[in-house]
């Protein structure tokens, strides 16, 4: 998170200073690369820093401050969008990615992190300062103690799939294979080829498809063309006003993954947004303008319920810590590639329709469809997460305390 502070503020410096395109282009993607890096790394700091029973909810801060962020930079550019005062809102960068700097100088490692790489009484102090001095952690370490075993102890695992363990009070079952892969990394091509995590994959970048081919960005991208005939204002400011409702109602349903749970926020936030599509597309057919306005409020308040906070979360609840950073890569970047069909391929299709039925709206015909085959796949393939303590909790398999 340090280094992607440091690219975030070398970025800015570029393109605040820059007096050419391939300069500036350094700095946009000196600026991308921090991004990239900070929205694999950070939910993955989030959920294993966070209380196990709040962990939806603070996994929701991801989306929040992305939201902020462009709702910040919006703002900045509705205000100083001029001539002389543009570089401006890159020298906001340069103060945000160092105050971020700072910030993290006094931001203590992931306990879960230390554990795995077999530091425990450090992880313990860390997690016991996170929580506060009078917090009980023991039922978060139990399985740290249990992972970490005497060389005797490793020896009875030696060639024996799941072998119990005697290790003081408490009596173990381990997969062998899960625990010799727990004290490493592993990259996508294993995970890809293994069949123990490859449910876990298919389900994470499936979600965070889902969040993008359901539509939202059709209508954070294009919302000025789609609403200009609706309401009387500046284009600009109607774009902020779209962002704004996005943060506030993203603030607004952040407990419900803990409360609901991860596949109930999922798929009714994918049934609103279905709704929404369809009503969004007979209102531009029918011309009903009142409608299509509220339709538009509507798909952006459902994606805040599911869609846009629980993808950030599921990746790090379904696997181990030995696989979450080669997943969480491989979902951001399916992620990106959906965000690229639908911003280039929308308009395309969109007036290709038009052209074809003689009026506007039919897209959001497909954003229907979309949404179903989302749902079913929400359905089938993709499990609750809620109140699991991980990854083998979470897919039924042998490793637990007794």
């Amino acid at each position: 998170m340090r280094l992607t502070g440091l690219f975030f503020v070398v970025g800015s410096v570029f393109l605040t200073l820059g007096t050419s395109i391939a300069i500036m282009s350094i700095g946009r993607i000196l600026s991308g690369v921090g991004a990239g890096a900070a929205t694999v790394i950070v939910p993955i700091y989030i959920s294993e820093v966070a209380p196990p029973r709040e962990r939806g909810t603070f996994g929701a801060m991801t989306q929040v401050s992305i939201n902020v962020g462009i709702l910040g930079t919006q703002t900045l550019g509705y205000f100083l969008s001029a001539e002389s005062t543009w570089r401006w809102i890159f020298a906001v960068g340069i103060a945000i990615g160092t105050l971020q700097l700072l910030g993290l100088v006094v931001i203590p490692e992931s306990p879960a992190w230390l554990a795995t790489n077999k530091n425990v009484p450090q992880a313990k102090r860390i997690l016991q300062r996170i929580r506060g001095k009078h917090y009980d952690i023991e039922e978060e370490t139990a399985f740290w103690d249990s992972s970490v075993m005497a060389p005797e102890e490793e020896a009875l695992l030696d060639g024996s799939p799941t072998t119990p363990v005697n290790v003081g009070p408490r009596r173990v079952s381990i997969s062998s294979k899960t625990s010799d892969r727990s004290n490493s990394r592993i990259g996508f091509f294993e995970i890809a080829r293994d069949v123990q995590y490859r449910p876990a994959l298919v389900a994470a970048v499936g979600v965070m498809c889902a969040q993008q081919l359901c539509g939202i960005n059709s209508i954070i991208m294009y919302s000025v063309s789609l609403l200009k005939d609706l309401l009387p204002i500046n284009s600009a400011l109607l774009t902020i006003i779209i962002s704004a409702i996005n943060l506030v109602t993203t603030i607004a349903c952040s407990p419900l993954p803990d409360k609901l749970g991860r596949k109930a926020c999922l798929l009714l936030s994918i049934f609103g947004q279905g709704t929404s599509a369809l009503a969004l597309a007979l209102s531009i057919v029918f011309e009903a303008k009142i409608l299509s306005a509220v339709a538009v409020l509507f798909f952006v308040a459902f994606f805040a319920v599911g869609l846009g906070p629980v993808p950030f979360i599921l990746a790090s609840e379904m696997v181990g810590p030995e696989a979450v950073g080669a997943v969480q890569s491989c979902c951001l970047g399916a992620n990106y590639l959906a965000t690229f069909l639908v911003a280039q391929f929308f308009p395309i299709i969109n007036l290709a329709l038009n052209e074809r039925f003689g009026g506007a709206g039919w897209v959001y015909f497909i954003f229907t469809g979309l949404a179903v085959l989302c749902g079913l796949f929400v359905l089938w393939r993709v499990p609750e997460t809620k109140g699991k303590k991980d990854a083998d909790e979470v897919w039924g398999r042998t490793r637990r305390l007794d």
